[in-house]
């Protein structure tokens, strides 16, 4: 079955598209929009994408595989990025991402088997007075330690 976006995130699209000068300059948003829907950007939604703005496969793969905040596989339902900028380094950031793999059982980049949680390290999260940090979905845990991360990643894996 071929990609489409639900009825109500085509009309968001179309509200994108009169934002935007040309069609190409909304590929951002509109890959935004279908990962929210899908989860990842598959080959299908590239294709999709490149059909709707009208512009080549190959523009919309190229934003696709620079951007680190578009998933090119599967990922979990929650998604944490631990900050590994020298200030969070220099805070702990390192024993952190051990923390979070011992406690998930997966390596940074892997998901969990149960499907919700994908662990990443990210390249400044732009909280360097409050490090270390790490950002889940769209939530931001500063000053942490060890108990905060146990009591966050606990929370993920009950919802």
């Amino acid at each position: 079955m071929a990609f489409a976006l639900t009825p109500e995130r085509e009309r968001e699209l179309q509200d994108i598209l009169t934002r935007y000068p040309n069609k190409m300059a909304a590929t951002i948003p509109v890959l935004h929009l279908c990962q929210d829907q899908h989860g990842w950007i598959s080959d299908e939604i590239v294709h999709y994408v490149s059909q709707k703005l009208d512009v080549p496969p190959a523009h919309v793969k190229g934003v696709v595989t620079f951007y680190t905040l578009f998933n090119q596989h599967p990922v979990g339902k929650n998604q944490v990025w631990v900050c590994r900028t020298l200030p969070c380094a220099l805070r702990g950031a390192y024993d952190i991402i051990e923390h979070c793999e011992k406690r998930l059982g997966v390596k940074c980049g892997e998901t969990t088997k149960n499907g919700k949680v994908t662990l990443r390290t990210a390249e400044c999260l732009a909280s360097c007075g409050t490090a270390p940090m790490m950002q889940v979905n769209q939530q931001y845990y500063e000053d942490l330690t060890s108990e905060k991360v146990d009591e966050i990643l606990r929370k993920l894996q009950e919802s």
